[in-house]
């Protein structure tokens, strides 16, 4: 037999065990979840809406020597309405396109250099003209895409 212990859960006599609530329990649990639910909508749309984040330098577009190699660098598909960090990045080296890929991380890689993993648009640009090295140039790619050695011809 379990013990009993009075006025334990506002119910005198009633086994420790067996706590169990009330219909009134229930039904004040189930008005405070529908009020709760009723009310999340009105809250979230009484708050302000977030100013729009600054541009970060990595989304500003580049023009620079590297290595004696002339980097361009800028983002396409970008408008007014466009978030921060949305379009993609057209890049050259030397007049030749480089492509990069976004990582589902954020990060970037070339296709170059396409088992390192670079922060910013830049960074992965600098490390594909690292990896060509000073004899090398991109090779411009065919309509499927590929190209010879990664892009790279001597």
């Amino acid at each position: 037999m379990e013990p009993v212990v009075p006025g334990n859960a506002g119910e005198p006599g009633r086994p420790v065990g067996s706590r169990r609530g009330t219909r009134r329990d229930v039904v004040r649990g189930l008005l405070v979840s529908a009020v709760a639910a009723a009310l999340t909508p009105v809250v979230a749309a009484s708050r302000p809406p977030r100013p729009p984040l600054p541009a970060r330098p990595e989304d500003f577009p580049f023009d620079e020597m590297y290595r004696g190699r002339r980097l361009l660098g800028s983002k396409t598909g970008m408008d007014g309405r466009a978030a921060v960090g949305d379009g993609e990045w057209r890049i050259t080296v030397d007049g030749r396109p480089l492509p990069l890929m976004r990582r589902a991380d954020g990060t970037y890689l070339s296709m170059v250099d396409h088992y390192g993993s670079y922060p910013t648009a830049l960074t992965a640009a600098r490390a594909a003209i690292d990896e060509l090295g000073p004899s090398e140039q991109l090779r411009a790619m065919n309509a499927e895409g590929s190209g010879h050695r990664h892009g790279v011809h001597t």
